[in-house]
């Protein structure tokens, strides 16, 4: 069985939804939504009976800290930026 990446269509979507277009794939909101996406989908993975796949599990772990640097960064910016943010993402409970 071979994990299916993201597609063009999907990544692109994504930086439209939260970046405010296409072409613009650096700005904090669409890189924080990109690792969500990224993170579900190994989560997935790793639920389906991978658990000993741990070089997938450290890159989680390195994708989860490096959204958090970003999501910090974001809330000592923009704080009402953050807060739409998590809410369309669901991140916080």
């Amino acid at each position: 069985m071979q994990m299916a990446q993201i597609t063009a269509e999907k990544k692109a979507n994504i930086f439209k939804t939260y970046g405010g277009s296409e072409k613009n794939t650096g700005s904090i909101e669409a890189q924080v939504a990109m690792l969500t996406e990224r993170i579900n989908h190994i989560s997935g993975h790793l639920k389906d009976g991978n658990k000993k796949d741990f070089s997938s599990n450290r890159g989680l772990m390195q994708m989860v800290g490096r959204r958090k640097r970003l999501l910090q960064y974001l809330s000592n910016t923009n704080l009402t930026s953050y807060r739409s943010l998590i809410e369309k993402l669901g991140l916080r409970k």
